[in-house]
């Protein structure tokens, strides 16, 4: 039997999501343990030009939590207007995209799995995809990229993290 939409979705934000939350609490027991401000780890970029860990918990929020109330709409665009000033705000919005995630139904996701969902950016319509190919080759690929920066990120400052600490809670394909 092939796998729904859902299956192929949501499983994997709410997996991820659980390990970003861990790497948060691993971030401020870090630097509080360092005598650090959490705001060097906060602020920190794996280069210049790239965003810092606020930014990346909002996109892994855009992509899991967000795209799935605009699903229906037929439209996605990506709101980066609250970015996470903190680490308890971080956690909020990592609960908030659980919390979207546990309510999504099997049936409302695989209703839109076959409609148009066009992607708008700067008020442009870049590209339109099929519910599931947006949500299969376009979010969810962000959301391991955002996540996996993050997971970097963190790395880099010296925090002893390991796979599985990125990956979070294993889970049983029907459990």
């Amino acid at each position: 039997m092939p796998l729904t939409l859902h299956q192929a979705f949501v499983p994997n934000c709410q997996q991820i999501l659980a390990g970003l939350s861990g790497l948060v609490d691993k971030a401020e027991a870090y630097a509080k343990d360092n005598g650090m401000d959490a705001s060097e780890l906060i602020d920190a970029k794996l280069a210049e030009d790239m965003w810092s860990l606020p930014w990346h918990v909002r996109a892994c929020w855009v992509h899991s939590k967000l795209v799935l109330d605009l699903l229906p709409s037929g439209e996605f665009s990506p709101d980066f207007t609250d970015l996470p000033q903190d680490l308890d705000a971080m956690r909020a919005m990592i609960a908030d995209a659980q919390n979207t995630l546990s309510a999504v139904s099997h049936e409302a996701l695989e209703e839109m799995s076959d409609k148009t969902i066009g992607f708008v950016l700067g008020g442009k319509r870049l590209m339109e995809l099929t519910g599931a190919n947006f949500l299969l080759s376009f979010s969810q690929p962000n959301f391991y990229f955002h996540a996996t920066t993050f997971y970097d990120i963190l790395r880099m400052k010296g925090l002893p993290l390991g796979k599985m600490e990125f990956m979070g809670p294993i889970r049983v394909l029907g459990s």
